[in-house]
This record gives structure tokens, C-alpha cells and sequence, in this order.
């Protein structure tokens, strides 16, 4: 069942979804890259049920011009890919947008990989966990549990290894395209991440100290496991 909490517009909610019996959701970088896309073109409140066909030929984010201008559902705050899941954080921008944006994301990835590799049914476990977040502490710390946690958990040898080669993980974290964290550390304009008014900032710090941060964050809660913000959690740390 979905997590339901209490949300409204404006509010902060950080969704997780994950593939049932911990299958992989992705299995080349093909179906990353289509994750990526949906970020971008499901976000909105036009629907082309072929909206997969319709942007075949063109750019990575260039909707057709058929289509009418965009209309965001929610706004992205943060994002991140793994194998069997993936963690967004999200604003509420109008009502019901949340719900509609994953039921889009859901379904459209269920059908594209269900056609790809010829299954059948969902291939999530159950519908999204969302859980609203008001603290801006607790923001602040989600936004470094779906950036830094996360992206290192898809390192070389997993979080430990991360923790034990900080340097050489963090460089490899800016070649890790499935995750809004490398447009962050360069400054690169996302078309997905709104960056409008600099909340993403105020919520991460300043860039140039960003990287020492989140050793210093990693190396905090490598010793806590979170038990901190264990009932924020959407999982186990």
C-alpha cells in the first residue's frame, strides 16, 4: 500500500519505489537513460500514452513540437537511481500532483519494461512510499541521504569501500549520470531539478565546501546507521 501522509501544496515529500521481490527496476543503461527521460517528460500535466515513440527522434530533452507547453506536476528537488529503486524529493506545486506524477512514472516504466524484456505485470512490489517532511534539518539531511547515501551505495565495493576511499569515490560520484548529485557539484542547468530560486542550495550549502560536508556527514552516520532520523526513514539506512 502507499505511505500516506498528510501533504499539501508546497509541502516537501520524499518518495521512494522499489521493484518487487528486490528485482532489479533497470538492467543496462538504456533503461537508466529512459528513467532520466520520464523524470523530464512525465512531469507534466499533458499526456501522450506514446509519449516514448514521440520523442524517439528527438533530443535527450526536447519535447515535440506538437505537444503544448510544459506543465510541471510537482517540482524535483533531488533524485536518484539504483538498481531496484529509486528516491525522489519532491515540492508539491498543485494538488493531487505528487499521486499523478507516480502514477505516470510507475505505469510508463512497468509497460516499457515489460515490452523490452517480455514479462508481464508491475514490476514494483506495491505502490510508492511517500512521507511528507517538514524540519528544515530533516530536508537537509534527506537531501544528502538521496544524494551522497545512495549514489555511493552504486560505488565500486558498495558504501564501505566509498567511506574507506572518499577522494576517489566522491571524483567517481560526477561520472554517476543517474542522479541529480553531478549537476549539483558542477552547476550545470538540469531540466529536471528546478533550481529556480535557489532552495536546492540553501538546503545543500555552498559548493565548494559541498564535498567535505557529506564526508563529514557520511563519516557521522557510517557510525550511526541514521538512528537519528530513523523515524523519517522510508528504509533502513
Amino acid at each position: 500500500m502507499m505511505r500516506k501522509d498528510a501533504y499539501t501544496v508546497d509541502s516537501i515529500i520524499h518518495v521512494t519505489k522499489r521493484g518487487t521481490r528486490g528485482m532489479d527496476i533497470v538492467r543496462d543503461d538504456a533503461d537508466r537513460r529512459r528513467f532520466v527521460k520520464s523524470l523530464f517528460f512525465l512531469n507534466d500535466v499533458h499526456s501522450d500514452p506514446h509519449w516514448h515513440e514521440s520523442t524517439a527522434e528527438t533530443g535527450m530533452f526536447e519535447r515535440p513540437a506538437h505537444w503544448p507547453e510544459q506543465e510541471p506536476l510537482v517540482r524535483v528537488l533531488a533524485w536518484t537511481l539504483l538498481s531496484n529503486h529509486f528516491h525522489l524529493l519532491l515540492q508539491e506545486i498543485r494538488e493531487g500532483g505528487t499521486a499523478k506524477f507516480m502514477q505516470k512514472l510507475g505505469g510508463s516504466m512497468s509497460m516499457c519494461f515489460n515490452l523490452k524484456y517480455k514479462e508481464k505485470g508491475s514490476i514494483f512490489q506495491s505502490a510508492y512510499h511517500a512521507r511528507a517532511v517538514t524540519e528544515d534539518a530533516h530536508i537537509q539531511y534527506l537531501m544528502f541521504y538521496i544524494l551522497i547515501k545512495n549514489v555511493l551505495e552504486m560505488y565500486p565495493g558498495g558504501l564501505a569501500k566509498a567511506y574507506l576511499r572518499f577522494d576517489d569515490a566522491w571524483e567517481w560520484t560526477k561520472r554517476y549520470h543517474f542522479s541529480s548529485l553531478p549537476g549539483f557539484i558542477s552547476g550545470e542547468h538540469s531540466p529536471i531539478v528546478d533550481m529556480a530560486d535557489g532552495l536546492i542550495a540553501d538546503m545543500l550549502g555552498q559548493r565548494d565546501s559541498f564535498k567535505e560536508e557529506a564526508r563529514e556527514l557520511l563519516s557521522a552516520h557510517m557510525s550511526s546507521h541514521g538512528k537519528e532520523f530513523q523515524g523519517l526513514m522510508l528504509e533502513s539506512w
